[in-house]
């Protein structure tokens, strides 16, 4: 595919590909996960055990079936419904085969670990039409109403190639971008290593849009505003302009906004593919035995209260009033529920994850869907020969605009808006239909001569995650000066260096993670969890297949001075 805007290196199929890996945690999750020796053991007295998984998204669940495999049995806790911020939702009175993707809808090729278990499930994944893909039709860029239809970069006018010049010569001589990507694409631990901790060291105070200005590439603010409206990718990355620059590279590197995928039938199917699905290899457990079994087909309800009991073990009160005790706990969900939903007690983290936990920053996000009759927009203008409708990027209050159908004279759907940040907070008070109205309204300035309201076929559904009371926000997006308070959070895992009495409680899923906003991230804290709950219960790795804590000390990220 191609991006809104190029990245600086152009890449062939005979290079090696890249995954989600690095660069502060540069360890190879896919091997891990795809080597025969599996991903440890504890020892048979340990078998049955029950451990509490707090949270039933994919962290939670992708945790609870490894553990579920050692032999362990893993209790889980859901206080909504499995799947967490992968959530796929139909239309009432539609065809069940229109879905609308409320939280994670596009994957890269780069997340190997994900990946791993898509396939494991068998679920089938398709390219996602973003702006000026290779497979999407065709898209509008909407400024200053101003329209351009375009089918590649070259089809815009010639400011937006000197925008994608302008950030690809900010990124090479600002993040060392092309040998950083090479030494990924070659899995260079050393060099990986070597280039990020000076960047690290160096941007870790610095915003997305102060690095930006500080390239002679971008001293246009032209060029920086039509870069933020456009960005690359996905489309517009101005909403991340006051984030941690160090983010930004987190993505780029890993080519983490390009080359999208979809999976059909909805995102929410692995999570709950994941729940039913009974193991090949399993220890302990009768063969198949599945997460659903163990739980008699429902997870336990929404805890109330984390606090330490005798022994450091960890006692979990639900919903119910139903009090259990635990020698060890992985928290998935949200991190703020920590602070607001759930009584903990002090002890539970030292007073330093504590302020990590409560500096946390996240994105807000928002999304409406509406079914339709057909994927119209690929009718032609007679006068023009274009598509009537596009994919579009606009500065108007729908910001980007997505067409997803199943093939030609199906039902299909519009994703009418998909916004963050104070973009998203601009519906907040608006309902499902109001946020609609304000839409066709937005769209109907650009496509003066396309009838969107008289394909619609069904309510329109809508989500804003600011407001989910169990979420609080889309995702973990770092602040400058954010880094120290992520590595407290990542490392958590490494319990052997935390006090005795702060021990037995993991924490995981993409707020913890390097990548938040990505299901990569959720995923592999999930196995870093695992690893920890193992090696807490007197189990270890095969020694042909170490697992993150047994490489820690190899590639742990870098850590910058607190004074």
């Amino acid at each position: 595919m191609t991006s809104t805007v190029p990245t600086a290196v152009q890449h062939t199929d005979a290079q090696p590909p890249i995954t989600m890996f690095g660069p502060d945690f540069p360890y190879a999750y896919d091997d891990f996960l795809g080597h025969p020796a599996g991903l440890g053991q504890v020892p048979a007295t340990a078998h049955g055990t029950e451990v509490a998984v707090v949270g039933g998204g994919l962290s939670g669940i992708v945790a609870a079936y490894e553990l579920m495999k050692m032999g362990l049995k893993p209790v889980v806790y859901e206080a909504d419904q499995i799947g967490g911020r992968l959530r796929t939702v139909g239309f009432d009175g539609c065809d069940p085969s229109l879905t609308a993707e409320m939280g994670a809808m596009r994957f890269p090729p780069s997340s190997t670990a994900l990946q791993h278990y898509i396939d494991l499930v068998g679920l089938e994944t398709r390219p996602f039409p973003n702006p000026l893909a290779e497979t999407t039709p065709s898209t509008v860029v909407d400024l200053k109403g101003e329209s351009h239809y375009a089918r590649t970069l070259d089809d815009l006018p010639d400011v937006y190639r000197q925008v994608a010049e302008a950030w690809n010569a900010c990124l090479e001589e600002g993040a060392d971008f092309s040998d950083m990507n090479r030494a990924m694409r070659e899995r260079d631990v050393p060099r990986i290593r070597e280039i990020w901790a000076r960047l690290v060291e160096k941007l870790d105070n610095q915003t997305f849009y102060g690095f930006l200005c500080d390239s002679e590439a971008f001293r246009s603010f032209r060029h920086r505003e039509i870069f933020g409206q456009v960005g690359f990718g996905t489309g517009g990355w101005d909403t991340d302009f006051p984030n941690s620059i160090l983010e930004i590279l987190r993505v780029v590197y890993t080519e983490a906004d390009d080359h999208h995928r979809g999976i059909v039938g909805g995102s929410q199917q692995l999570p709950l593919r994941l729940w039913d699905r009974a193991p090949g290899k399993i220890v302990h457990w009768a063969p198949g035995t599945s997460l659903s079994s163990l739980h008699d087909g429902a997870p336990r309800p929404a805890v109330t209260r984390l606090h330490r009991t005798a022994g450091n073990r960890i006692t979990v009160t639900d919903a119910t009033g139903d009090i259990r005790t635990y020698p060890a706990v992985v928290f998935t969900a949200q991190s703020w529920m920590l602070l607001s939903k759930i009584d903990c007690d002090d002890e539970l983290f030292p007073i330093d994850h504590w302020t990590a936990i409560e500096r946390t920053h996240y994105m807000e996000s928002s999304k409406l869907f509406v079914p339709v009759d057909r994927p119209f927009w690929l009718d032609k203008d007679e006068a023009t020969g274009r598509d009537v409708m596009s994919m579009t990027l606009t500065d108007r209050m729908t910001r980007g605009t997505y067409l997803l159908d199943d093939g030609p004279d199906k039902p299909a759907v519009i994703c009418l808006s998909y916004t963050w940040c104070d973009d998203s907070l601009k519906w907040l008070p608006l309902s499902a239909h109001e946020r609609m109205e304000v839409m066709l309204k937005s769209l109907g300035e650009i496509y003066p001569d396309v009838d969107v309201r008289r394909h619609i076929i069904g309510n329109p559904v809508t989500v804003s995650w600011e407001n989910e009371p169990y979420f609080m926000g889309a995702f973990k997006a770092n602040l400058p000066g954010h880094y120290r308070y992520q590595r407290r959070l990542f490392t958590h895992f490494m319990q052997d260096r935390l006090p005795e009495g702060k021990r037995g409680i993991f924490l995981a899923g993409d707020d913890i993670s390097w990548t938040a906003g990505w299901a990569e991230g959720a995923v592999q804290t999930a196995l870093n969890a695992v690893w920890g709950v193992m090696r807490q219960l007197g189990g270890e790795t095969d020694a042909t297949n170490p697992g993150p804590g047994d490489v820690y000390d190899e590639i742990a990220p870098v850590e910058l001075p607190e004074d």
